[in-house]
């Protein structure tokens, strides 16, 4: 579907027009259509509507992930203006690296966009009752999620619910308040639920639980730290000092409260048992069936290896196909290993490997000798559902490089090879960055990205386009949205229910924890269940523990294996019998990233450009 031009004309892919009269002459685009004609056909206003999900970009699948503006990952290359963000050197000039997603400027292209629509379908002009009603459910929705973009983003913003026009009296605007923002996306939510209940649900377009899921989303933001006023203000000098804190968080009202119309949002999605994959166990699966249920819910929300009852954990994902040349199809080359001649763009870090138990449910400790030297051994299997480690078992080589690991294992640290007579020579692994199949792609962290990426031998991800949907919204967020609630109201015996049944399908051992230790097991759950999907960045921020995670120097894995007396290897393969291994943490050289946090990270700036266009448009603390 083209792009609807200025939100007047939409473009049709074949149409032509041929006249033997002077009609010729006709001055009318022949491939595109007047506005006043697109609302009176069906067909015509949902393509419309399926241009404005565009705004969706390609989710999270860009190059540069918003993973590595946090303690998951670092970004591999130079220039991109993440560092700006990391480094926390942003300023209305130059705001740092924001995903297109997030951006002002585009949310509001989209938010004008759907404001036409709903002024148009609220009078419709073709008669089919319930078209009419899934499209203004769909753009309903669509505003919400737009402007629940801009909120997490940036804080209030203004709310604009009509379509401004040439000559219209006056074009600037003041921020409404937090609280208006969210109770304008929650009646929006409302709205498409309402609409969009009984309505045929379609992969990647909106329906009722999508509508719910983001309503509980919401709503559980508002109830957090961040934006409690008084909660902040305590925890920041520089909040404390804002002069107008009702753009930032709630000024009034009772913080129960919110968590209670957050806890009841969420449950009425975790209502909808179809969505539930896989979480009705009485106790973990195997660590082998746990790995398999976590790559199938990344792969595409459990569809791939649905349960017997055909449940699905994907609520509302953006899906991609070869027919269009999308971002989101090269995922597997942006992120893979080097040594398969991919990009290695956003590598996790070793904070992140950290945070994965031990499969008895313990931590993982470096102090810990057995840990320590064997640190990927018994671990959460959702760590080796998402990350690819030394020594770990992946694809087959390319041809060019076969020879080299006919074993298809992840080589990313320095090993000894020798003939047994005590001559030996270093060897560097092929993915690392002294690769001798691409020493400019490596990983500093010692890590590569596996969850998203197809492990089907035939996608060789340097050159072939993956369909993998991003996960706009999954029940698996609702549901650790609704243990967040409880934990904060004090039900502690419910949240320990559903975050147990979370652990049983991943193959982990229930929790029972209680108090402040509930609460930070619930965290680290959060953390490495949503891993690389865009929560990390405002869980941080909404919790106000950035300054304490974000802000760490990002931490890297140095590999050394050193040959047994007498043992002979030419070709090098990870082997326990060959080699004792030696694991070193580092921080990464500041050279490359030099990570801090300054309380002004906690909201993107808004850019000097569109406070010179809107005057009235009141900056964020600290810029």
């Amino acid at each position: 579907m083209k792009k609807i031009k200025n939100s007047i004309y939409i473009v049709l892919t074949s149409m032509v027009f041929l006249s033997c009269n002077d009609d010729f002459v006709s001055t009318q685009p022949l491939e595109e259509v007047p506005e006043d004609l697109v609302w009176a056909d069906g067909a015509l206003a949902e393509a419309f509507i399926f241009e404005i999900y565009n705004g969706f970009g390609v989710g999270g699948f860009f190059e540069q992930q918003m993973a590595s503006l946090t303690d998951e990952a670092l970004f591999t290359h130079p220039g991109r203006d993440i560092n700006t963000v990391t480094e926390a050197r942003t300023n209305d000039a130059n705001q740092g690296y924001i995903l297109e997603t997030y951006r002002f400027d585009l949310m509001y292209t989209r938010i004008r966009a759907t404001n036409i629509a709903i002024a148009n379908l609220l009078e419709p002009q073709f008669d089919d009752p319930d078209l009419v009603n899934q499209l203004l459910g769909e753009t309903y929705f669509l505003r919400a999620y737009f402007y629940q973009q801009l909120l997490r983003q940036y804080g209030a913003v203004p709310i604009v619910d009509f379509v401004y026009q040439l000559g219209s009296e006056g074009y600037t605007m003041e921020r409404s308040t937090f609280e208006e923002c969210v109770e304008f996306i929650v009646g929006d939510c409302d709205s498409a639920a309402l609409l969009l209940d009984g309505v045929v649900r379609v992969d990647g377009r909106a329906n009722e639980v999508a509508a719910l899921a983001l309503k509980a989303r919401v709503l559980t933001y508002a109830a957090s730290d961040l934006y409690d006023n008084a909660t902040a203000k305590s925890r920041s000098s520089l909040i404390n000092g804002y002069k107008t804190p009702e753009y930032i968080g709630y000024t009034s009202g009772d913080r129960t409260e919110r968590w209670q119309r957050a806890k009841e949002a969420s449950k009425a999605v975790v209502a909808y048992t179809e969505y539930q994959y896989k979480l009705d166990l009485a106790e973990p699966e195997t660590p082998e069936d746990g790995r398999e249920n976590y790559i199938a819910i990344a792969m595409g929300g459990g569809s791939k290896v649905a349960d017997a009852e055909g449940k699905n954990d994907l609520i509302l994902g953006r899906f991609f196909i070869d027919l269009k040349d999308e971002a989101g199809g090269w995922v597997g080359r942006d992120n893979g290993p080097n040594g398969y001649h991919n990009w290695a763009g956003n590598t996790p870090t070793q904070l992140l490997v950290d945070d994965y138990e031990m499969i008895d449910g313990s931590k993982f400790n470096w102090g810990n000798a057995v840990h320590r030297t064997a640190p990927y051994e018994n671990r959460d299997p959702r760590l080796y559902a998402s990350i690819l480690y030394d020594g770990a078992d992946w694809k087959p080589r390319t041809d060019d490089v076969k020879g080299r690991d006919p074993y298809n294992q992840i080589q990313t640290g320095q090993y000894e090879i020798g003939d047994g007579s005590g001559t030996k020579r270093v060897q560097h692994g092929l993915d690392t960055r002294n690769s001798p199949i691409e020493d400019w792609n490596g990983s500093y962290t010692g890590y590569y990205y596996r969850k998203f990426i197809d492990s089907d031998p035939a996608i060789e991800d340097q050159n072939t386009r993956q369909s993998i949907p991003w996960p706009l919204l999954r029940y698996t967020e609702a549901v650790l949205n609704y243990v967040e609630a409880c934990i904060e109201l004090g039900e502690e015996a419910e949240a320990r229910l559903w975050l147990n049944k979370i652990r049983y399908r991943v193959g982990m051992p229930a929790i029972e924890d209680a108090g402040e230790a509930l609460k930070q097991r619930y965290r680290n759950e959060r953390r490495v269940e949503l891993a690389y999907e865009e929560h990390r960045y405002f869980d941080a921020r909404r919790w106000m523990i950035a300054p304490e995670t974000l802000g760490r120097k990002a931490t890297i894995i140095r590999i050394e294996g050193k040959l047994k007396p007498g043992r002979q290897v030419s070709v090098y393969k990870y082997d326990k019998e060959n080699y004792n291994y030696s694991y070193t943490v580092n921080t990464i050289d500041p050279g490359i990233e030099n990570r801090t946090w300054n309380d002004k990270m906690y909201f993107t700036s808004f850019h000097r450009d569109e406070i010179n266009r809107n005057t009235e448009l009141e900056q964020n603390p600290g810029y």
